[in-house]
């Protein structure tokens, strides 16, 4: 008899993934339905259970069938979605998802949130118990941050929970003292995170201010505070503007006051994997929730605005044209210190240059080193020199003060100024000082050639005017500096000098006879030029003769005023100098005209393609009689009434800085030109002519 032969069965061990999910790390690659997963953060098996008995949604069971085709950009899925629940074309559509590195805009939100139930479950239930578990936290956060930057805006429903759990793995170790820490990236949503809510309270607990990158923060993410396009669509300057005017209101920071509502996080999860869970909170002991408050927010949002409105005219500039925003035209409208990077190399580089001295250029090749890009104006020329001001680089010519603008091919001179010195340019003795280095530098080049000797002279003496601001004397090096290039036209002078003190007028001529001979000797042609001087300041030429006489053998040429020098020639008293120039705010107002050229209608770079409007280089509207805009007014103040004292005149005149005589012959001699006849008559009283009042009014 046949007896049967033996057999025996081993039952086959279970496919890859089958039995108890386990989690994939970040960067770890699994394969599932013939789909490769190349950045793991799922879970992957048959059981992964809920406290009600069921598979978490987020377990990616490969056991579940998955269709040869998908299409996650259409929605397949219900609103609590769950791999095992959903169908097969659904299920390859997410797979498909997660295999292109889960970044296609395109796909529906809803694939996004059963991925999202997965980091939730590893950051929370895992890590409550599991340190490899909170390892994952960091990152957790960084594609929280990832898929919120790409689908946040697409859902406000994920947006807020990405937030939630964002906060929870940020604050889950309740680390201390957050305030002084770097604030990492939330999304804005319906409430401030509670990583800016906890290092608020904790700031408050602790009585320490809360400093600016943490303002900062809680500004752009507060619910209550809107932010205007400027403050979004220029984010880095609106930063940086922030920080000043921050600093500027608080000092160190806003101290925070300690409220009663303590601080608490209760987690609403997403995922119906968490159902039957106990209530996810966290606590931080007697930590306030100072964000309940409304003062403390009305305060910040007072400080948004000051640092929003000044960035508008930048923001509608970038808003016309984007690529114009690196160009110098778009950066003066913000202060050098805000300069983007490559703006500020480029000043760095003539910074360095310049030293602590000064650098000359053409103006062109100024705006071409600094990006500019269509015709220059005058508005643009003088928004230059405020810009260099505010990194302490001086220009000139002092355009600021009233001085012509350079032509493109005229050279200009930068130079350091003294930090957080104010600059004085209407003073009497910076005037006068400017003044007389003018006069000299038409003296010095009479004879066809401004020297060293006679550069060194006036040097040496600008550096002997003590009473002088550190600002003012490097301002004025800069002028004998341009000046040495282009001297000074005696012509252009002659009638402003007029009004100037017989002594004050003395004193410049001696000094002329200093600077002739500081190269050792006079020339005919500087003899001719000195007589020029003289004249032009009405103090009689036969004395120039006498002055040099008195320089070459080192004697005072004008008793008073001119003290014995060291070597060839003489040098002015800086103590009588300094007394001269100190004159009565007449003078002042008087040099402060001198110094005001008249103003050419703009300043263009090379033919450029991006021309401004129109609009932007056009004539000054004329003011009343065709008179400039000081004067105007003086007119129309005038006009109000029939009759004015002197007192009363000189008054308004003081305001609208003109000189009272002057301006009243120049109204008068406009008036003769418009309607025969004169504006005013007599002195003191001052009569206002009644027929000139109904021909303005005609």
């Amino acid at each position: 008899m046949a007896h049967a032969e033996a057999t025996s069965f081993r039952i086959p061990a279970a496919p890859k993934g089958f039995g108890n999910a386990s989690w994939v790390p970040n960067g770890q690659s699994v394969s599932v339905g013939g789909v490769t997963i190349p950045d793991g953060m799922v879970y992957v098996g048959t059981k992964l259970p809920t406290p009600s008995g069921s598979n978490d949604p987020c377990l990616i069971d490969p056991s579940k069938s998955v269709a040869r085709q998908g299409d996650y950009s259409e929605r397949q899925m219900g609103y609590w979605p769950s791999y095992s629940e959903i169908t097969a074309n659904a299920r390859r559509a997410y797979l498909e998802w997660l295999a292109g590195g889960r970044q296609d805009p395109e796909a529906d939100i809803g694939y996004v949130f059963l991925f999202f139930y997965g980091l939730e479950r590893r950051a929370i239930i895992d890590g409550a118990k599991d340190e490899s578990a909170q390892a994952d936290w960091p990152a957790i956060a960084a594609e929280l941050r990832r898929l919120i930057a790409i689908y946040g805006s697409k859902s406000g429903s994920f947006r807020g929970y990405a937030g939630a759990l964002l906060d929870w793995v940020a604050l889950a170790e309740h680390p201390a003292r957050l305030y002084e820490k770097p604030v990492p990236s939330f999304p804005k949503t319906f409430e401030l995170p509670l990583y800016v809510r906890l290092a608020l309270g904790q700031a408050a607990v602790d009585g320490a201010p809360v400093p600016a990158h943490l303002a900062l923060a809680w500004a752009k993410l507060e619910p209550n505070i809107f932010l205007r396009t400027p403050a979004t669509r220029c984010e880095s300057e609106f930063d940086q503007f922030f920080a000043t005017k921050y600093a500027e209101t608080f000092g160190a920071g806003m101290l925070m006051p300690r409220n009663r509502t303590k601080l608490k996080l209760v987690y609403r999860p997403a995922s119906a994997g968490f159902r039957g869970y106990e209530e996810l909170k966290l606590t931080f002991r007697d930590t306030p929730d100072v964000t309940v408050l409304t003062a403390p927010t009305k305060k910040l949002q007072e400080v948004v605005e000051a640092a929003t409105k000044p960035l508008e005219s930048f923001s509608r500039l970038v808003g016309k044209d984007p690529d114009a925003k690196s160009s110098l035209e778009a950066l003066l409208q913000l202060p050098a210190p805000l300069w983007p990077e490559g703006a500020q190399k480029a000043l760095q580089t003539l910074k360095a240059r310049m030293g602590e001295g000064m650098v000359a250029m053409a103006f062109q090749d100024l705006l071409n080193n600094l990006g500019a890009r269509t015709i220059f104006t005058k508005e643009k020329t003088l928004a230059l020199a405020r810009a260099l001001e505010s990194a302490n680089v001086g220009f000139e010519p002092d355009v600021l003060g009233g001085a012509k603008l350079p032509k493109p091919e005229e050279k200009v001179v930068l130079f350091a100024l003294p930090v957080a010195e104010s600059q004085s340019r209407t003073s009497g003795p910076y005037l006068a000082a400017a003044l007389t280095l003018q006069l000299a530098s038409a003296v010095a080049s009479a004879d066809g050639e401004f020297g060293i000797k006679e550069m060194g002279h006036l040097r040496e003496t600008v550096l002997s005017w003590k009473h002088l601001t550190p600002g003012q004397t490097r301002r004025l090096l800069a002028h004998l500096r341009r000046l040495v290039q282009a001297p000074a036209s005696l012509t252009s002078l002659k009638k402003k000098f007029e009004p100037l003190d017989l002594t004050v007028k003395e004193t410049i001529a001696a000094f002329m006879a200093t600077v002739a001979q500081s190269d050792g000797e006079v020339s005919p042609d500087e003899v001719k030029m000195l007589e020029k001087v003289y004249k032009a300041l009405g103090v009689n030429p036969k004395k120039v003769f006498t002055d040099v006489h008195a320089v070459a053998v080192g004697k005072m040429p004008t008793a008073t005023e001119v003290a014995k020098v060291e070597g060839v020639g003489f040098k002015l008293d800086p103590a009588r100098i300094a007394e001269l120039q100190r004159d009565t705010e007449k003078v002042s107002a008087l040099l402060a005209n001198i110094f005001t050229e008249v103003e050419e209608p703009a300043v263009s770079l090379a033919e450029s393609a991006d021309t401004e409007p129109e609009q932007e280089v056009a004539e000054p509207s004329k003011g009343l009689l065709g008179l400039d805009e000081p004067h105007s007014a003086l007119a129309r103040m005038l006009l109000s009434r029939p009759e004015w004292s002197r007192e009363e005149l000189l008054d308004v005149a003081a305001d609208l800085d003109l000189m009272l005589d002057g301006a009243l012959e120049h109204i008068n001699g406009a008036a003769f030109d418009a309607h025969d006849m004169p504006f005013s008559e007599g002195e003191d009283p001052l009569t206002v002519n009644a027929e000139i009042l109904e021909k303005v009014e005609a």
